[in-house]
């Protein structure tokens, strides 16, 4: 599949959505520290706090980045922002006005995997960047579709069960399609891409229906009260 720009076209991009938002990075980044803190805090208020932030991180993406500036050299971003509005309302419905994702700082493989996404998400994805030649604003930063993903994932290995197998669908499907940036368009830090979205893909798999079922070798740490 060819895609209808070029490398300094994409960068570009990075860089008029970056100057032009500026200072909503750091506001994003505030709120996904948020997201973070709110694993501690009692369910399903919590939960409710942390799906709020995933529904306005995607709903930002989606308008924000797709419809007001990769459009311009994307026309499939339209789909991409419909897509990502999508996700964006699925996690407001499912999370924050029905309650159904409850969330704990668990251990185990869930626990791992989510501390490292969100970790490489926040941190490890800008300094890569910065370690393949890309300079602020012409790099990608928290709050476009990427990172955003990856720390998105991480943040749903912590969902408690039952976990709703369909908040992984946007995340997972953009994981897909954001990773061939990778390969053609030199943003080598989207390779957290792959990875992120096989693990979105085995924890939709064996997502636990019932009840209060912790996982083997996992621990759920109550929330604090």
């Amino acid at each position: 599949m060819s895609i209808p720009f070029n490398i300094v076209q994409f960068f570009d991009i990075f860089a008029r959505y970056n100057e032009s938002v500026w200072p909503m990075q750091v506001i994003l980044v505030v709120l996904a520290l948020a997201a973070i803190v709110s694993l501690y805090i009692r369910q399903p208020f919590g939960g409710r706090l942390i799906a709020a932030v995933l529904t306005l991180l995607w709903a930002w993406m989606g308008i924000a980045y797709h419809f007001v500036f990769f459009t311009a050299i994307n026309p499939a971003a339209w789909l991409f922002g419909a897509v990502f509005l999508a996700g964006a309302g699925w996690f407001a419905l499912t999370g924050v006005l029905n309650g159904r994702m409850r969330f704990s700082p668990r251990g185990g493989a869930h626990g791992w995997a989510g501390w490292i996404l969100i970790l490489f998400a926040l941190v490890v994805y800008p300094l890569l960047g910065l370690y393949f030649g890309h300079r602020y604003p012409a790099m990608p930063t928290f709050g476009l579709p990427c990172p955003t993903t990856i720390f998105t994932i991480g943040i749903l290995m912590f969902a408690m069960p039952p976990v709703p197998r369909s908040v992984f669908i946007v995340p997972v499907l953009w994981a897909a399609v954001g990773s061939m940036a990778a390969f053609r368009l030199g943003v080598f830090q989207d390779m957290g891409l792959l990875a992120a979205g096989l693990v979105g893909v085995v924890a939709a798999i064996i997502a636990p229906s019932g009840p209060g079922r912790v996982l083997p070798g996992e621990t759920a740490r109550p929330a604090v009260r």
